[in-house]
C-alpha cells in the first residue's frame, strides 16, 4: 500500500448532522468545534454558509482555543439555470473565498442544486436536465472558476451529489469533459458516487489530474438498494442510516486511500458522515470512532484527548 503522508484527514460540520445554517433538529456551532477537537481532528471545513461565525478574526479565534484548523468551505449553486443564477453564485462564492481565504484555506467545494427538497424529499423541479441547462451548467462553472482563481486565488472543486443533475458516474465523467481543469476540478465524494452506483477508484484512475480534494464517505448497500426501490430521495434515505461510519459500507476504505496515494498530490480527505436529523449526543461517538479507524489506515493527523 502506497504511503497516506500528502493525504490530511479533516472533518465536516456534515459529520455532525449540520445540513443548514441553523436548524433544531441538528447540533449548535460551539458544540461542533468543541466535540470534533474532543474526537481527535485538527482540520474542519465551514459548512453551510452562516453556521460558523462569518467574522473572520472571531472565527479565528475560536479555531485557535480548540487547536483547529480550516481546510475549505461549501457551496449550493443552481448554474443549470442560467445567468441570474451564475450572478448570485459569484456574489455567494466570493463572500465565502473571503472567509476562507482570511483564515488561510483555498479550496471551496462547489455542490450542484438539488431538485427535490432537503427537508421534505419533495420534488422542487425536474431530475432531467436538457441540453441547454447542461450548458449553463459547464459553462457557469467555468466561469464561476475562473472569477474564484483570479479574484480570490481560490480553488473550485466540484462535488457530485445524488438528487442533482450530477449524480452518477456517467454525469461525473461527462461534466468533467466538458469544463476546463485550469478552473474546475474535483472533490470526490465517495458516498455520493457509490450512493449512485459509480465506481470511485475507476474515476481517480481515469481522471487522476482532476482529484483536487475529497470527502470520504460510506453507503450502506442494503439500505441504498431500499431507496432505488422505493425510489426515495436523499432526505428520506439519511434518516434510514444509508451513510454509514467505516468499515461498515462501501467504498471498502483502505483500497481507496490507496489509489489516492498513488496520485502523489496533496489532498485534504475530509470525512462526511450525513446524519441529518440526529440526536445532540450522537455525533461524537461516531466522530471519534471514525477518525480512530483512519488513524488504523495510517491516515492523519489525528490527536489524543485531552489535546
Amino acid at each position: 500500500m502506497a504511503a497516506l503522508d500528502r493525504l490530511t484527514l479533516g472533518t465536516a460540520p456534515d459529520s455532525w448532522g449540520v445540513w443548514f445554517p441553523s436548524d433544531p433538529k441538528q447540533v449548535g456551532w460551539q458544540q461542533y468545534l468543541d466535540e470534533i477537537a474532543q474526537a481527535g481532528y485538527l482540520w474542519t471545513e465551514l459548512g453551510p454558509s452562516g453556521f460558523l461565525p462569518q467574522d473572520p478574526a472571531r472565527l479565528r479565534d475560536e479555531l485557535d482555543a480548540r487547536g483547529l484548523r480550516l481546510c475549505g468551505g461549501t457551496i449550493f449553486a443552481g448554474l443549470h439555470r442560467g445567468a441570474e443564477a451564475l450572478d448570485e453564485a459569484i456574489e455567494a462564492c466570493g463572500r465565502e473565498s473571503r472567509l476562507l481565504t482570511a483564515l488561510g484555506a483555498r479550496h471551496l467545494v462547489v455542490l450542484p442544486e438539488q431538485y427535490t427538497d432537503m427537508h421534505t424529499g419533495s420534488a422542487v423541479q425536474s431530475g432531467d436536465i436538457d441540453p441547454e441547462q447542461w450548458k449553463n451548467l459547464t459553462t457557469g462553472y467555468d466561469r464561476l472558476g475562473k472569477v474564484l482563481l483570479e479574484e480570490f486565488g481560490v480553488d473550485l472543486v466540484f462535488h457530485p451529489h445524488a438528487d442533482t443533475h450530477v449524480d452518477t458516474q456517467d454525469r461525473v465523467e461527462r461534466f468533467l469533459a466538458d469544463t476546463d481543469p485550469q478552473y474546475v476540478n474535483l472533490c470526490l465524494d465517495t458516498g455520493h458516487i457509490s450512493y449512485c452506483f459509480g465506481d470511485n477508484i475507476a474515476i481517480i484512475e481515469r481522471f487522476p489530474e482532476r482529484i483536487r480534494y475529497v470527502h470520504l464517505k460510506q453507503v450502506d448497500p442494503a439500505v441504498r438498494e431500499r431507496v432505488r426501490a422505493e425510489k426515495l430521495s436523499m432526505a428520506e434515505a439519511v434518516p434510514l442510516g444509508v451513510m454509514v461510519e467505516p468499515p461498515y459500507g462501501e467504498p471498502d476504505m483502505p483500497p481507496l486511500l490507496d489509489a489516492l496515494a498513488r496520485l502523489e498530490t496533496d489532498l485534504f480527505t475530509v470525512v462526511e458522515q450525513d446524519l441529518y436529523p440526529v440526536e445532540p449526543h450522537i455525533p461524537l461517538p461516531i466522530g471519534a470512532r471514525t477518525a480512530g479507524y483512519f488513524r488504523g489506515c495510517g491516515l492523519g493527523p489525528v490527536r489524543r484527548w485531552p489535546y
